[in-house]
């Protein structure tokens, strides 16, 4: 499986740099993966995680106004790409198709491909812009999956907390994360 990861602005650095943490283990399930940041993401990594370093993530990564990255056209054939976190502004611009920058135009890609959009959205409370915005984006055959995380297995840390919505995106791209599953009894 070939899949982009994009990283916007909103607040929840740790679903993205948990996400990549995750996908490091599934390299026998990926081909390849792609990583864009935007400016803001940048950002907020640094002042949430405490340091701007990618280099131990054994992916690559691309500027935002890259358009020569492969899965900025529809023939390279990646199969998913998941921004996470989507900041309500990407949310827009991609509701919208507005294709500014490397993650907005992958985004339109895939959309046009018929490939898997996830879009995990951050913020809250939403107005009646986002909501719509969100149901533009899931008539257009993407799929909206709310940094909403789950407490049925029994999490007993952030990262724990923070997997319950990073492992279920993966699965929603067609991944298979070793993760709790309903009906299982929960590890202690």
């Amino acid at each position: 499986m070939k899949i982009v990861v994009a990283i916007t602005g909103s607040s929840g650095s740790i679903y993205a740099k948990t996400l990549l943490d995750t996908l490091t283990t599934l390299s026998a399930q990926t081909k390849a993966v792609g990583v864009v940041l935007s400016d803001n993401a940048r950002i907020n990594w640094e002042l949430e995680l405490g340091t701007p370093d990618f280099s131990p993530y054994p992916f690559l990564f691309y500027e935002k106004n890259d358009f020569f990255a492969p899965f900025a056209s529809g023939s390279a054939r990646y199969d998913a790409m998941i921004v996470c976190p989507c900041s309500m502004g990407v949310l827009a611009r991609i509701a919208t198709g507005i294709s500014n920058d490397l993650i907005t135009r992958a985004a339109d890609v895939m959309l046009k491909e018929r490939r898997k959009l996830i879009l995990v959205t951050r913020d809250t409370p939403l107005n009646l812009i986002h909501i719509n915005n969100m149901k533009t984006v899931t008539e257009a055959g993407g799929i909206i999956c709310p940094a909403s995380p789950s407490f049925y297995s029994k999490p007993s840390d952030i990262t724990s907390v923070v997997r319950t919505v990073t492992d279920r995106v993966l699965d929603l791209a067609g991944l298979h994360p070793d993760t709790y599953r309903w009906g299982e009894s929960p590890t202690p």
